[in-house]
């Protein structure tokens, strides 16, 4: 560490502190490693060479040299590593040893964020410029790029750096201007892969195949490069993501200084009922510890409204000139104000930072000495990228995962070595989901009309796609090629590839000025009339939610509470893909049809949690297609719950809610991509059944991957509820904060009688 002291006094201090009531769970010590070095066996241009040794770079490690190496071949690679290994080197190299060779080549660097981006080309100017090509000759090309600048970087650019939705919005469907630059593409590398799953994902998918037909339209044939975090299926889920087939390097060979990483868990308030102190007021008190010491920290909080609100804790408990160190950073934010905050920690005006995963992808802010994780963050993956963003120095450095009272973050608590074993998951795609694919299909026909070999390919890989866009009229067909319709037009623009819905301004009242944007697919349940809202550490509350116009107009309060949505589900079966059986247990994949519905909304007090009431909305029902898994409870597993004098209905939820917990540790996804419902009397099934389903339309893959690995859920879920200490079930392993029942009912006994016939587990 940087600041005043090394991690293992840092743990020292907080385990004698007065205060501490057994919160420390477990630490595991992460020796410090070497680095291992390798040689290239290709040749680099002598101006990159000489380049590469005046910028410090005297020895690649042996990942580096087999990735470099590969893709000079001429494969296509993904690089999977955890953070701080080096990746951009794997892609930076290539790109200028090619670009030098040849003056009319070209290459697309992909960023998930404008920041990352930001971040990417100074770097890349910093090695390339002034000796292997002009400043002007790498940009950026984003939703920040002035209009009177983007002629020039069409012009003048070779290394275009941007992300997906300006690939998607801005250079596809304005190919022509672009001609000169896709005919000499040579590279596109997806940085931070892993971050492209889901609805996300899907897309992006599909943008690339649309990116891949108008390379070849130009006559080039770039190769990919993907750098991920590392996750199980990379190999996998690069070749579902391009479109094209993949060499892998395991990049494990960089050194990393000694790291203690810590495992929290906040003190039991009520031992009866499972409930924890608030893991963000925990995590501020982290940061005040950490930032009073002198400890470069950076806290992570899931969601943006968690990452304002340990922000406002923080700078309330913290001395006034040690509060004006410390700053939230997120998306949302206006770019200015995002670079300023990069800016001022990067000099060492702030000490501390609140982010969401904006920051957990690589952008550089300097030396961090310690990373705090307010609540595991959903997956593998996500928590040792966090993690690893501190001791890139090589210098000592301290993490701690501070556990929310959820079933997820109490599992890992109480296995710590599932947690430590870095049990990756698969990240999960569906490019072929006709929700996500129809539209693209579409831009594609407005891009270049579609030939009809290309119509035959997409009907093979989603049956009746075409068909469907000319029933809706949004096709043509003439003389063997599709064309949009004429009442078609930019239609890139009508497609939100980070959401199921459009997205929604969030309108300050007083000033009517626009404070950011909200994804449409959690506007109601985020800006319903009366939620809290913060943007910036300030609390508003939505006075209005205009759904015609899709803004929600808010004005400024002090508020010491915060609030959260209920919403209510219903399901129905519109077809049954596959079945199985698990002993007497019958388990189904299909379509279903799920309808949403935002009812009200609970206060609770900040810090304390404690309920101040709770309001009904009136807000129209949301009605979406997704997929499901779902398993029909046998006659034996009703009868040990009727043994143990359980509510079968309480138990069913309570099943229901665990299942959809836990199903994370098996796939790429969180318990916000989820969603279940329960029912004691199944009319299809003609018994109790469970459904778990996809919370996005048309599905991501995750219903596909519960119903395969169902046996595995069921373990893992029976582990959670039984060894839980709570008597009746807690938010730590059968209650849920999404549940629109109010978590009425459940029950635990019932539910533990249920899973030991579903697991086959002994009583």
């Amino acid at each position: 560490m940087t600041g005043a002291m090394l991690p293992s006094a840092f743990i020292h201090q907080l385990v004698t502190a007065p205060d501490y009531d057994g919160e420390l769970v477990h630490v595991e010590r992460i020796p410090a490693s070497d680095p291992v070095y390798g040689e290239l066996a290709h040749t680099l241009v002598p101006a990159l060479s000489t380049r590469l040794k005046s910028a410090g770079v005297e020895h690649l490690f042996r990942h580096q040299a087999a990735a470099i190496d590969s893709l000079l071949d001429g494969r296509n690679v993904v690089i999977n590593s955890p953070s701080a290994s080096g990746k951009s080197l794997c892609y930076q190299i290539p790109t200028l040893n090619r670009l030098a060779q040849n003056k009319d080549a070209t290459a697309l660097f992909m960023f998930p964020t404008k920041a990352l981006a930001q971040d990417q080309l100074r770097s890349l100017r910093a090695l390339a410029c002034p000796r292997l090509m002009p400043a002007t000759a790498i940009d950026t090309f984003d939703g920040d790029t002035s209009r009177e600048s983007r002629s020039g970087v069409r012009k003048r650019g070779r290394i275009i750096l941007t992300n997906p939705d300006m690939l998607h919005l801005g250079i596809l469907p304005n190919h022509s201007l672009w001609s000169r630059y896709l005919h000499g593409l040579c590279f596109v590398v997806l940085d931070e892969a892993h971050v492209y799953r889901g609805i996300l994902g899907s897309h992006v998918a599909n943008i690339l195949r649309r990116l891949r037909r108008l390379c070849l339209y130009y006559g080039s044939t770039p190769q990919f490069i993907c750098c991920s975090a590392t996750i199980a299926n990379a190999q996998e889920h690069a070749g579902r993501l391009c479109g094209v087939d993949f060499e892998s390097v395991e990049g494990v060979d960089g050194p990393h200084g000694e790291k203690y990483f810590a495992l929290w868990n906040p003190a039991l308030v009520d031992k009866k009922r499972g409930t924890r102190r608030s893991h963000n007021s925990e995590a501020s008190s982290f940061l005040c510890k950490l930032v009073a010491r002198g400890i470069r920290s950076l806290v992570f909080a899931r969601t943006r409204r968690l990452a304002e609100l340990i922000y406002v804790y923080a700078r309330q408990r913290l001395p006034e000139d040690t509060a004006a160190r410390i700053s939230p950073y997120r998306a949302g934010y206006l770019a200015a104000d995002r670079r300023n905050i990069e800016r001022r920690f990067m000099q060492g005006d702030l000490d501390g930072l609140v982010a969401t995963s904006a920051m957990e992808l690589g952008v550089d802010v300097g030396d961090l000495d310690a990373t705090v994780l307010a609540g595991y963050p959903g997956n593998m993956a996500s928590a040792w990228q966090q993690a690893g963003r501190s001791g890139r120095s090589g210098n000592p450095s301290f993490s701690v995962l501070v556990a929310q009272d959820s079933p997820l973050d109490q599992y890992l608590m109480r296995n710590p070595s599932f947690f430590f074993a870095r049990r990756f998951e698969k990240a999960l795609i569906d490019p072929a989901n006709p929700h996500v694919l129809e539209p693209h299909v579409v831009c594609a026909a407005w891009e270049r009309p579609l030939l009809a070999e290309e119509a035959e390919g997409l009907s093979r890989l989603a049956p009746g796609v075409i068909e469907r866009l000319m029933d809706r009229g949004l096709l043509r067909e003439r003389r063997g090629r599709y064309y949009p319709d004429v009442s078609v037009d930019y239609p890139a623009q009508r497609v939100n590839i980070r959401s199921a819905g459009s997205a929604y301004q969030v309108m300050e009242h007083s000033r009517r000025m626009l404070l950011e944007t909200v994804d449409g697919a959690v506007a109601l349940s985020q800006l319903h009339p009366g939620a809290v809202y913060l943007h910036q550490g300030e609390t508003y509350v939505v006075r209005d939610l205009d759904l015609k116009g899709r803004a929600a107009w808010v004005e400024q309060q002090d508020v010491d509470y915060y609030t959260v949505a209920r919403e209510l589900s219903d399901i129905r079966v519109t077809e049954v893909a596959a079945e199985k059986k698990y002993g007497e247990t019958r388990v189904r994949l299909g379509s279903v049809q799920v309808t949403t519905h935002v009812v009200g909304f609970r206060k609770r007090r900040q810090y304390t949690e404690e309920p101040l009431g709770e309001e009904a909305l009136d807000l129209p029902e949301t009605t979406f297609p997704t997929r499901a898994f779902w398993f029909a409870l046998p006659e034996s597993a009703a009868d040990r719950v009727a043994e143990r004098f359980a509510s079968l209905a309480g138990a069913l939820h309570a099943c229901e809610h665990a299942a959809i917990a836990v199903l994370p540790l098996f796939a790429l996804c969180d318990r916000n991509d989820i969603g279940g419902v329960s029912t004691i009397s199944d009319a299809a099934m003609a018994a109790p059944v469970v459904y778990i389903h996809d919370a996005y339309p048309g599905g991501m893959g995750i219903a596909e991957m519960g119903f395969e690995m169902v046996e595995k859920l069921w373990g893992a879920t029976l582990a959670l509820v039984r060894e839980c200490p709570c008597v009746d079930g807690c938010p730590s392993c059968i209650q849920s904060p999404k549940c629109g029942n109010n978590n009425e009912p459940l029950d635990k006994e019932g539910a533990i009688a249920l899973l030991e016939v579903l697991a086959g587990a002994p009583r």
